[in-house]
């Protein structure tokens, strides 16, 4: 029997597709060039703690909003 306050594996898995869903990342070119600078001057970036990004293995990825939220600093 399933304890009324625990999702189902449903429930969890709509919720993580929701989130997942909700904000395409970018890869390293992408994000560059929306932020007109070179790959690697974003990866300097990243690096410093300046933009937040997920690494995933080797790549980097990056949320537009993230990018956005560094602009506007």
């Amino acid at each position: 029997m399933q304890d009324e306050m625990e999702p189902s594996a449903n429930e969890l898995h709509d919720n993580f597709h929701a989130l997942v869903c909700r904000e395409p990342l970018l890869d390293s070119h992408q994000a560059a060039a929306l932020l007109k600078v070179h790959p690697r001057t974003l990866q300097r970036l990243v690096h410093r703690g300046k933009i937040h990004a997920i690494q995933v293995g080797k790549l980097w990825r990056f949320k537009a909003s993230a990018l956005d939220a560094w602009m506007n600093q």
